[in-house]
């Protein structure tokens, strides 16, 4: 996980509060998964899930489970949730959403971060160059279509990859009918990171 991106999961989980009994989706056996947040050092318990497990790392277990399907978890079991770089792997992520849901208490903070894709322009970032006349007019014309896309993360398949996020989905599918709702965009190509409280 890129640092700057278990930065921002601190500081959402920090400034929230997360603790209790937490849940990572997608718990990986390194110093950079987000059960070794600092802000969770208190935390009452601390569990992972992932396809590949079962692991121990840093005293927490990493359970193996497919979080398409948690029966492994009673409902409204978690304080805080927690999922990075999992969902775009996820054939029917759908289904790991409701699952989330299931699992996490009410008032329970759940945080999400999504490999996405937001507004770019191009054009804006080459500013300098487009203001020597024939340059300009040449990146204008050559690169028009390529200043109205967007930059996304390149396909990575552990085991496979099928999405790709923006801020509004995020807001409106990932986190929908959530309280509390942030989103922001971080680094180029975006990551996504949302967080939500559950009512």
């Amino acid at each position: 996980m890129h640092a700057t991106i278990f930065q921002k999961f601190e500081e959402i989980c920090s400034s929230r509060k997360a603790g209790g009994s937490v849940l990572e989706i997608g718990a990986v056996p390194a110093d950079n998964t987000l059960l070794c947040l600092p802000c969770l050092s208190a935390a009452t318990e601390r569990i992972g899930l992932n396809l590949d497990g079962p692991h121990s790392w840093r005293g927490f277990e990493i359970l193996q489970g497919n979080a398409n399907d948690m029966a492994c978890f009673p409902d409204q079991r978690f304080d805080t949730v927690l999922c990075n770089s999992m969902l775009e792997h996820d054939r029917q992520f759908w289904k790991t959403l409701v699952e989330i849901r299931r699992v996490a208490k009410p008032g329970a903070l759940i945080v999400l971060g999504v490999p996405g894709y937001t507004d770019f322009d191009l054009l804006a970032h080459l500013h300098d160059l487009t203001r020597i006349p024939l340059l300009g007019r040449f990146l204008r014309r050559r690169f028009q279509g390529l200043a109205s896309a967007t930059l996304t993360l390149p396909i990575h398949n552990y085991p496979g990859d099928y999405w790709r996020f923006s801020p509004q989905a995020m807001e409106q599918v990932l986190l929908e009918g959530m309280d509390a709702v942030e989103v922001c965009s971080l680094m180029i190509p975006a990551r996504i990171i949302g967080a939500a409280v559950k009512r």
